[in-house]
């Protein structure tokens, strides 16, 4: 294996990503049951994944919802997982919108002790101007206060995760001395969004920090996860993007000073494996009948920013009328993807819909279709693994850890066995210091 490795994490949202994959399941309530979501961890780990990547929302996605989507909290979700496995990482989203980093940088450390060592959060600026009335909020915050709110949020993050140094724990019995508390520091943060004076009320976790990962594609996403970033989760429906993207977020990262390689860009990416093309066909066939147009229309629309009447379900998006200006306040990868691909492939409305629910990039064929557009986007450093969608969980993912896998392996992409324990390790991060540590370093 070349030292640069393909890194995989598999993308739970509701009980699969295809809308109508509820309706396949015997279950209607899976998407509550812990059991659901350790078979998911289980098979994700025997097919050597880095981490199971849960989504969340901070408000109920339409009133009613239309299909299941991450009900459960994810800090309770993946504290069982961690009991329920050994290696895999455990990614929670969560809003810097409405969380404070105090509660948060607690829950996701307490989460990397009670795996030790396999946590990540996903940072994200919540988009749902509903969330705003669950909160307590009187409106929603524009998108230039999120992300302003976002990068100080992060930072408070970091500090509080560094306010205990490593040997802040002596345990001298003799000298009855538990901690030396000059090794535990106050992080007297006083800014615009948030004043916390710490130190955290948790020791240092088995990884220094657990891993960040941000998802965003507006300039302030970007900046954002270029600079405090692990490892980012985007959306890029062509080749040719995703390398301007990958690109672009070094460029920025380098401009932040950071190291080569920094941070991890995985693209979303949605594959529907079958023996032959024609069972993969066939299998995508069966989903492509559940879609309700009538719920997929209007949602679609949406996202591109225009109205229903907009789009005719045989003709091609308007693409005059798609607008990428400043204030737009949605998913601004999701739009840029979702518009590139439509104008590279010229997909009417009904083909753009049934081609990507999630509007990532989607492969439908066999393991070696599979294999070879994920070598391809990797080896032109398009990617650098991916995190993946499966259609209907827990099959479509079985499927790709007992077809793909193999084949990834066989091309000396992927790793045939966990060699660490930690998160980080999966990934090729290095352990990070405490910044006090480097700070007093620095003073002496």
């Amino acid at each position: 294996m070349s030292e640069r490795r393909l890194h995989l994490n598999v993308n739970v949202t509701g009980t699969g990503r295809h809308p109508g994959a509820w309706r396949l399941q015997d279950d209607p309530a899976l998407f509550a049951d812990i059991d659901f979501f350790v078979d998911i961890a289980r098979i994700a780990e025997r097919g050597t994944f880095d981490a199971v990547f849960i989504a969340d929302v901070a408000a109920i996605p339409g009133e009613p919802p239309l299909e299941p989507y991450q009900a459960l909290d994810n800090s309770v979700l993946l504290g069982g997982l961690a009991l329920a496995t050994e290696y895999i990482g455990l990614v929670a989203t969560a809003s810097t919108t409405y969380n404070d980093p105090f509660n948060l940088s607690r829950r996701i450390a307490t989460l990397d002790h009670i795996s030790k060592g396999r946590a990540a959060v996903n940072l994200v600026t919540t988009g749902s101007p509903n969330a705003a009335y669950n909160y307590g909020w009187d409106r929603h915050p524009d998108h230039p206060t999120r992300y302003a709110r976002a990068e100080e949020f992060a930072d408070v993050l970091n500090k509080l995760w560094d306010s205990w140094e490593d040997d802040a724990i002596v345990g001298d019995k003799v000298a009855d001395r538990w901690v030396a508390g000059d090794r535990i520091h106050t992080i007297d943060h006083h800014g615009e969004h948030f004043h916390v004076r710490g130190p955290s009320i948790i020791p240092r976790s088995p990884q220094g920090r657990p891993v960040i990962f941000q998802a965003g594609g507006s300039e302030g996403g970007l900046n954002l996860g270029a600079r405090v970033a692990d490892a980012i989760f985007t959306t890029q429906t062509t080749l040719d993007s995703a390398q301007e993207y990958y690109s672009d977020i070094q460029a920025r990262a380098t401009g932040f000073g950071r190291g080569p390689d920094q941070p991890l860009v995985l693209p979303g990416f949605f594959p529907v494996v079958g023996s032959t093309e024609a069972a993969a066909r066939a299998r995508k066939a069966q989903l492509n009948e559940l879609f309700d147009f009538t719920h997929e229309v209007p949602r679609f629309a949406a996202m591109l920013g225009l109205r229903s009447d907009d789009l005719q379900l045989d003709k091609e998006v308007p693409y005059d009328k798609v607008q990428f200006d400043a204030g737009y306040e949605g998913m601004h990868a999701m739009r840029r993807a979702t518009y590139r691909l439509a104008v590279e492939g010229r997909l009417t409305v009904r083909e753009l819909i049934q081609h990507s629910a999630g509007f990532h990039r989607q492969v439908v064929g066999t393991p070696e279709q599979v294999a070879d557009h994920i070598e391809k986007w990797f080896r032109n450093r398009a990617a650098d693994g991916f995190n993946l969608n499966f259609d209907v969980f827990p099959t479509g993912l079985e499927i790709f850890v007992d077809h793909v896998v193999p084949e990834l392996r066989r091309r000396g992409l992927f790793r045939t066995e966990y060699t660490g324990i930690t998160l980080r390790e999966h990934l090729g991060l290095p352990r990070p210091d405490s910044q006090y540590v480097r700070a007093a370093a620095q003073a002496c």
